[in-house]
């Protein structure tokens, strides 16, 4: 009979959540991923014709359009189509239909629009059937974001809480994150976030057209994260000083702070630093269904001026010159990892890709960074989209210690402190242990392997030309530099220097550390001792001094000598900032113009006292806080 409407439709949510695995978000609307089909039962009016036919159509964003494929017309067939939106009769009793409806694996996400006619009515009489949610879907092999192993999925995409490794490379620390991507109103948060991004503000249409593609979805969302260009969602700090706002060390979630900018009417929320921006992160892409994980690389390094090297100038005493020093070296720095295809690359650059939402670098005139494939990075193709010389860089960075003289020359000194990229760290699926993914990034440190890829890293970067032992680097743009003995170290002294603790460092009790040298030759030697020490941020930006002392030392043939430290606590507690952290350094000048650079970086322990009833037993009562 003509005239048949919808009267009502059953979102069968139950079923299509467990078969999407969507059935976990709390919102009203039913949660759906893309290419893979869905069943609703809808209620008509009456009977159709057997030649009559229910047109659907479904529409997101604002005008939406066909030729922007943010909106598609299909009438019920017998059969699915892979490449568009279709329409099946599953089952039919009396005025009852069931409908199997179907996305094309590379539908944009978002929140949709479905309406319905009859055939034999006209065009402008469809009714609104309601509003449903469309997700990447990792199960999907013809998904780009297509992740074939379970036990990932359901640990990269399903998984809402987590671990945050943290700490320097000898000592790392496991933190628990609440990534929370079901909790109430997470999904419409991570939704605005693309809706508040500047390229939604400036052409939505075209904006939510992009949303198939999942380089384009996290590379706003890795912008968006931050507050820099755009009134994202959390504002970073690494002053130290957190008035006004929460200490990044305090947060243990991102729920709290996704929805603290949702009803501040996106307010960037202080305070956040690296592990607070991977979180949250994480957090939004899991929730739109891409498999993500948090990676922390410790020694990370920040090379501003593009050149592949950290280049630290100090002082006689080893203290970092911070108006020279546009580099550094964090102690640790964590970013985020995303499984997706890169149809812009090839095949051979699919898997793992690099997103950090922590701002440090513009990349394109905006903080943000990545998508840079992994296997990129560890081939060195470091050409290719997105980034590739920043995290290069932050994994492979060679670092340099000049010494600043008072004539303002410089002069290289040896320093075997530091290997930049060590103990690259993520979460194990399905346990909390740590998993050492170094090897996803670069071939073993010191293989011939490993040098080959930093040189053709160089030349894929600069114009690379020699004479003798010089190279002069040029820069895209003009620009160029010397840089002396480009991939080779600095010579190594005939002495050798470390620091070895005495006592385990606590908070709240005095340090014993001692600097032990040693003579490496069969003659005797006098050596300069100057020594330093600040309490440094993680980023290892120093906040206070807390030790200036020199020794005169005579070292006999092959002999090693210990010279004791002692820091009080009254020396340091004043200046300790929240990350709890103290660099120590000693510039060892030997007789002959030789220069050492001795440094060591000490995280202090809280221990906390446990109240018993009873006496504690001797040894018992102390224990680390994790």
């Amino acid at each position: 009979m003509a005239g048949v409407r919808v009267t009502s439709v059953d979102w069968q949510r139950s079923r299509n959540g467990a078969a999407h695995h969507t059935q976990e978000y709390p919102c009203p609307e039913l949660v759906v991923r893309r290419g893979q089909s869905f069943s609703l039962t809808l209620d008509l009016s009456g009977d159709l014709d057997s030649e009559e036919t229910l047109i659907f159509t479904v529409e997101t964003g604002p005008k939406a359009s066909e030729a922007l494929h943010t909106k598609a017309v299909f009438q019920t067939a017998e059969l699915e189509v892979d490449d568009a939106w279709t329409a099946v009769k599953e089952a039919q009793t009396g005025n009852s239909m069931t409908i199997s409806l179907a996305s094309p694996p590379d539908a944009v996400i978002g929140r949709y629009l479905l309406s319905a006619r009859a055939s034999s009515r006209r065009k402008h009489s469809d009714r609104k059937l309601g509003e449903f949610v469309l997700l990447f879907n990792p199960w999907c092999p013809e998904d780009d974001v297509f992740l074939a192993s379970e036990e990932e999925r359901q640990e990269y995409v399903l998984n809402d809480s987590g671990i945050i490794f943290r700490g320097v490379e000898k000592h790392i620390r496991a933190q628990g994150w609440n990534y929370g991507q079901f909790e109430e109103d997470i999904l419409d948060i991570c939704l605005s976030i693309l809706d508040r991004s500047p390229s939604h503000q400036d052409d939505p249409a075209t904006d939510v057209s992009h949303r198939h593609d999942p380089i384009y979805v996290t590379r706003i969302i890795s912008a968006m994260v931050n507050s820099n260009n755009d009134r994202g969602v959390v504002q970073g700090q690494w002053q130290g000083k957190y008035g006004g706002g929460t200490s990044p060390l305090h947060w243990r979630g991102s729920v709290a702070i996704l929805q603290k900018w949702f009803k501040g009417r996106y307010k960037p929320v202080k305070y956040g630093q690296c592990w607070v921006f991977a979180g949250v992160m994480c957090t939004v892409l899991r929730c739109l269904g891409i498999a993500t994980r948090v990676v922390s690389n410790f020694n990370s390094a920040h090379d501003t001026d593009k050149n592949l090297s950290v280049d630290k100038y100090v002082d006689s005493f080893g203290r970092t010159l911070e108006d020279l020093t546009e580099d550094s070296m964090w102690n640790f720095h964590v970013w985020n990892e995303s499984w997706f295809a890169r149809q812009d690359l090839g095949p051979s650059y699919n898997g793992w890709q690099v997103l950090d939402a922590t701002p440090q670098e513009e990349s394109e005139g905006v903080f943000q960074c990545g998508p840079a494939s992994v296997t990129a990075i560890r081939e060195g193709d470091v050409h290719l989209a997105h980034d590739g010389p920043f995290v290069f860089a932050e994994v492979n960075a060679d670092y340099i210690t000049w010494l600043w003289n008072e004539d303002e020359s410089r002069e290289r000194v040896y320093s075997d402190t530091k290997k930049i990229g060590r103990c690259i760290s993520t979460k194990a699926v399905g346990s909390d242990s740590r998993v050492d993914i170094t090897g996803l990034y670069k071939y073993p440190e010191g293989s011939r392997k490993e040098r080959q890829v930093y040189r053709k890293a160089v030349k894929k970067l600069f114009s690379v030309e020699s004479w003798g032992r010089r190279t002069w680097i040029r820069r895209a743009g003009g620009r160029g530099l010397w840089r002396d003995d480009l991939l080779e170290p600095a010579t190594k002294p005939s002495i050798a220097g470390k620091f070895k603790m005495l006592e385990p460092p606590v908070l709240g009790h005095d340090l014993q550390l001692a600097l032990c040298l040693t003579n490496l030759t069969s003659r005797a030697q006098r050596v300069q001792v100057n020594l330093s020490g600040a309490t440094i941020l993680y980023t290892r930006r120093p906040v206070a001094e807390i030790l200036h002392e020199s020794h005169a030392v005579r070292l006999g043939p092959q002999e090693e000598k210990k010279i004791p430290i002692a820091i009080s606590y009254s020396q340091y507690k004043e200046d300790l900032t929240e990350d709890k952290k103290i660099l120590l350094a000693a510039m060892c000048l030997v007789s002959k113009g030789e220069k050492l650079l001795v440094e060591k970086d000490i995280t202090l322990e809280d221990f906390i006292t446990i109240k018993r009833a009873q006496p504690a037993a001797p040894g018992e009562g102390l224990g680390p806080v994790q």
